[in-house]
């Protein structure tokens, strides 16, 4: 059987939304599912680079003021003496009050990049600012967790194409934007005739186990998430259904353990406040709706929802009312199982500046190493090389 070059497009597209693992084309026939009160991840990725400086807000800074003076947030709602958070994000606060949300200021790498996708690479491979790694943190996990998996599906990306985070050298996982969907494209009679046939080609054969294994991956993530319906009424936005895929996969007995999500763009060099505050309306009621499914359900206490963005901005507005590519940001932690909760260290130095920008003072990696360790009982020295100690906040 020849395979022509649409063929080989349309087999190509269906492997982007797969978990790549060569030697897997077996159906899966035996339960894999979490062990009672397993701890889960969730990543949300501000993608675009959020402006940490105008959601943290330094109520009694004079120099974010003067330096913003048509951007400013002046109607911030307070955290505490210092520290107010964007009015869109009202329900953030409210989990603050609660003790179910923790904030990790200033957080950076040495050497910063300000390109996007150099940044972003960074984060999601925990690399060195000068070093290129082809695996992401989360897909190492995955290596080191995961051989022994009966369903490869410890991890799940809400998104159309995969992350770096979440590929390892020998996992990888398994990326889908809606459960139904994927499944009724991979029952299509030409994909399932497809898959059975070999071909000598290492590149093509590659593809045709890949797509057997998203054929059997596709129906156990769909009869999942379909198996717990929820009571909660989320936003009709794209994040507020992600939310809702992701609730119902976590109430049903799949094995999953980190979840991934993004929302964007944060990319702000123009009329920044709209943006940011349509975005952050989003979120906030896509998290609120989760949150309350999570506690109606008794799972709050086992879920960690952790956002990063892949920078801040610079201190100063441009001439746009917006601002341009900076260096640290904060990262946000919402559980129900947070040992520290609130501010976990100061806000940045505006009287330190690298050139109009922040000076991190914590190190990302670090952050990850404390997830890894804490949360997701792994070693982290080996995954990350990280050396340096670990924070206590979970």
């Amino acid at each position: 059987m020849l395979i022509k070059r649409r063929e080989f497009l349309k087999i190509s597209s269906l492997a982007t939304a797969s978990l790549l693992m060569p030697n897997f084309l077996k159906a899966m026939t035996l339960d894999d599912a979490l062990e009672p009160n397993q701890k889960i991840l969730i990543v949300l990725q501000f993608t675009g680079g959020n402006d940490g400086l105008n959601t943290i807000i330094p109520v009694r800074n004079d120099i974010y003021f003067k330096e913003r003076s048509s951007i400013a947030i002046n109607n911030s709602l307070s955290l505490n003496d210092e520290t107010g958070i964007n009015p869109a994000l009202s329900y953030f606060k409210e989990l603050h009050d609660n003790g179910e949300l923790s904030v990790m200021n200033n957080v950076g790498y040495p050497n910063p990049d300000k390109s996007h996708f150099r940044s972003m690479d960074i984060w999601h491979s925990a690399s060195k600012s000068d070093e290129y790694l082809e695996t992401g943190w989360l897909g190492r996990f995955l290596d080191e967790e995961c051989y022994r998996c009966e369903h490869p599906t410890q991890a799940l990306e809400v998104d159309d194409m995969l992350s770096l985070a979440l590929k390892g050298e020998k996992n990888k996982a398994f990326a889908f934007k809606d459960p139904k969907r994927l499944y009724q494209t991979s029952q299509e009679k030409y994909f399932k005739s497809l898959h059975d046939h070999h071909h000598d080609d290492e590149t093509v054969s590659y593809l045709y186990q890949t797509l057997g294994s998203t054929i059997n991956n596709a129906e156990y993530i769909f009869e999942k998430s379909k198996a717990k319906k929820t009571n909660e009424t989320y936003p009709n936005s794209q994040l507020g259904k992600d939310f809702k895929t992701v609730a119902s996969l976590i109430k049903s007995d799949i094995n999953t353990r980190v979840y991934y999500l993004s929302i964007g763009s944060f990319d702000t060099h123009v009329n920044q406040n709209e943006r940011q505050q349509k975005l952050f309306g989003e979120i906030n009621e896509a998290v609120k709706s989760f949150v309350a499914d999570m506690k109606s359900n008794g799972l709050f206490d086992n879920i960690l929802l952790m956002t990063f963005s892949e920078f801040g901005r610079r201190v100063a507005q441009n001439a746009s009312k917006g601002t341009d590519h900076g260096t640290a940001n904060q990262m946000f932690f919402i559980s129900g199982g947070l040992k520290k909760k609130g501010m976990l260290n100061p806000l940045p130095d505006l009287t330190k500046l690298n050139e109009g920008d922040l000076i991190y003072s914590e190190d990302f990696r670090k952050v990850y190493a404390t997830v890894l360790k804490n949360w997701l009982k792994a070693d982290s020295s080996k995954l990350l090389g990280w050396k340096n100690g670990i924070y206590d906040f979970i």
